[in-house]
């Protein structure tokens, strides 16, 4: 494309980070969401933006749903588009947003099954045989106690972490937003012991609570790799992931307290909607609260059951 069509899209791009300080991961699937975008324009012989119609938009969406792109990714590149076309109005570069009549396509709502709780009991109660695996542990703990997401604990900082407390700070949480969150006693206790062994693996200065036998920060695939090494050690046979253990959180949380704004705070959403989609209840305990709680759904009381309650009380 014309070289004021490209210093369009990087002005773009860049804004992403300067102006409303997306995460790096964010701003990475703008640019290769803009970046498939602009090469089907090319494709399509269409030198600049404001010749895009909505037609275009129509047919690049067909083609990237015949290239294998799920309902979801759909869902975010129209999402992009819209972004793009929208700053481009506001620069006066362009008079129409060919994407603002684009419907997305709904999306499969799938749910990790979460792990029960002899399962998570399976993979936390055990002992370490190394100080790494001391260092797992609590990181499985935290995991589980706290139902962080796993960018969110590996960016934490030893300040972030308040063990008096029980609590644990998430500056930079999905969104750009932060949030306190309790710790329960057993990470508490775990995390106490990573703390002593710390000091054997981190660098000088390094701040990370969580860090590398090279004494750096963790990284997000060595946290998936341990997790692996723990699932074959232990012989799990359910594939366990950083995911699936936020999951199992929020849905032992809400089964046993039924409040789901607390459990929306707690996650880090933003929409309640979100958190109705990620926890899950199974259906007979759904069903035992409503028998429980619906006036029109409790069972009338018997004859037998009044002559019991006569003779308990």
């Amino acid at each position: 494309m014309p070289v004021n069509a490209e210093q369009q899209l990087q002005a773009f791009l860049e804004g992403l980070t300067t102006r409303r300080r997306l995460s790096p991961a964010t701003v990475m699937a703008y640019t290769r969401d803009l970046g498939v975008f602009k090469l089907f324009c090319e494709g399509a012989e269409l030198a600049t933006w404001d010749q895009v119609k909505p037609h275009h938009l129509r047919e690049y969406l067909v083609k990237r749903h015949e290239d294998g792109l799920s309902n979801r990714s759909i869902q975010r590149e129209i999402s992009t588009l819209r972004g793009f076309f929208s700053y481009l109005m506001k620069q006066d570069q362009i008079s129409l947003n060919p994407a603002e009549t684009i419907k997305a396509p709904k999306a499969a709502r799938s749910l990790p099954k979460p792990l029960d709780t002899d399962q998570m009991a399976g993979l936390l109660d055990v002992e370490a045989d190394d100080m790494l695996e001391v260092r797992d542990l609590a990181v499985w703990e935290l995991f589980y106690s706290s139902g962080l997401r796993l960018a969110e604990l590996v960016n934490l900082d030893l300040c972030d972490l308040d063990i008096h407390a029980g609590s644990v700070f998430i500056r930079h949480g999905k969104g750009n937003k932060s949030r306190l969150v309790p710790v329960g006693r057993q990470a508490c206790e775990r995390l106490d012991e990573w703390l002593k062994t710390r000091p054997n693996y981190a660098n000088t200065g390094e701040s990370a609570l969580f860090v590398s036998r090279r004494g750096k920060r963790i990284a997000t695939r060595t946290v998936h790799a341990r997790l692996e090494r723990w699932q074959i050690k232990l012989g799990v046979v359910e594939h366990v992931h950083a995911h699936r253990l936020r999951h199992s959180f929020a849905s032992h949380l809400l089964e046993s307290s039924g409040d789901l704004r607390a459990v929306q705070e707690l996650l880090g959403h933003a929409n309640l909607s979100t958190t109705q989609i990620y926890t899950h209840l199974d259906y007979q305990h759904l069903a035992t609260v409503y028998d429980n709680t619906h006036p029109r759904a409790r069972k009338k009381s018997t004859p037998s059951d009044e002559t019991e309650g006569s003779a308990r009380s």
